[in-house]
């Protein structure tokens, strides 16, 4: 079981950093943002075969508006670079992604990072990101493929993958048949037993949530809603819950992710003994999803559901 965490300050307001609580990434970050990228090409070079904490400390890193120009600068001094190559192509995904760049560029830089590293699911996982929202279906599937054939577990592309399945539209017939549980429940029951996607029902339930308050299926404030009051949601709930008991991984990279996750389930279903529990091991960092689903501001909804569990 969980270690108890200091109890966090109720009134503090949230970190919406999505370095967490990654000090050697954010003082890369910081670095980088100098200008100076020895602290990143350290850092980089220290997770080469950590594929969830590589991905996820390029990008970080790739969410600066400037990391472009950095890792431009950067592979025209290494041009063998891989890391240099993955941040360049992430760092062109975010700039597609925010409209400051075509996505043929991000695409090119992709492929060419996946190239110099043909091992490395992060290049792919740039891809992934890209064509989440847009991409055909199986264009997705492909490129989730890709994602996986090298790292099976991935943390991130699978919770990219719940949230695309949750936006299908399957028709008529109730929401409980919907393909996304299907594929949280499969792939959580075929991870091995220590493996964070365990959590992945949860997270489903929680982008369903979305897809269908944002269309005005559910109602805007999750907490009490049928969604999460039914035996399939509590049911997936109380099997995540039990999971971060036993199995929790305190250095996991994206553990504040899930904590996230599973605190909002937890609030939403008033559970509040284990709600309070999942609110004291995330502190101050929080996540802006789910918080923000359907259209919420984050901050506020978080502060708002710790403050109902935890006591104002």
């Amino acid at each position: 079981m969980p270690e108890s965490a200091p109890a966090p300050d109720r009134g503090a307001a949230p970190a919406f950093d999505p370095a967490h609580d990654d000090t050697e990434l954010v003082a890369a970050r910081a670095a980088l943002a100098q200008g100076r990228r020895q602290s990143a090409r350290a850092l980089l070079q220290r997770t080469r075969d950590d594929w969830d904490r590589r991905g996820h400390r390029i990008a970080v890193l790739a969410q600066n508006p400037y990391a472009a120009a950095w890792a431009r600068d950067w592979l025209t001094a290494e041009p063998r670079s891989a890391d240099a190559a993955a941040l360049l192509a992430l760092a062109l995904v975010h700039r597609a992604l925010r409209g400051k760049e075509g996505r043929g560029p991000a695409r090119d830089a992709c492929r060419a990072a996946a190239a110099l590293a043909p091992a490395d699911p992060t290049p792919w996982l740039g891809l992934l990101l890209l064509e989440r929202a847009t991409g055909s279906d199986d264009t997705v599937a492909r490129i989730f493929g890709e994602v996986r054939d090298r790292h099976p577990e991935h943390h991130h592309a699978h919770h990219l993958m719940v949230a695309r399945i949750a936006e299908r539209d399957t028709g008529p017939g109730p929401d409980s048949l919907h393909e996304v549980y299907d594929f949280a429940d499969h792939v959580a029951a075929r991870a091995p037993a220590d493996s964070p996607l365990a959590l992945l029902p949860v997270v489903a339930r929680a982008e369903r949530y979305r897809v269908l308050a944002t269309a005005g299926l559910e109602p805007a404030d999750p907490a009490g809603s049928a969604h999460w009051t039914g035996s399939r949601a509590r049911q997936a709930t109380r099997a995540a819950f039990d999971w971060w008991l036993e199995w929790e991984h305190d250095d996991h990279p994206r553990r504040h992710v899930d904590l996230n996750f599973l605190a909002h389930a937890m609030a939403c279903q008033e559970r509040t003994a284990e709600a309070a529990a999942l609110f004291r091991r995330i502190g101050r960092y929080a996540t802006p999803a789910p918080w923000s689903y359907p259209h919420h501001d984050p901050c506020t909804a978080f502060r708002t559901a710790r403050g109902r569990v935890l006591g104002s």
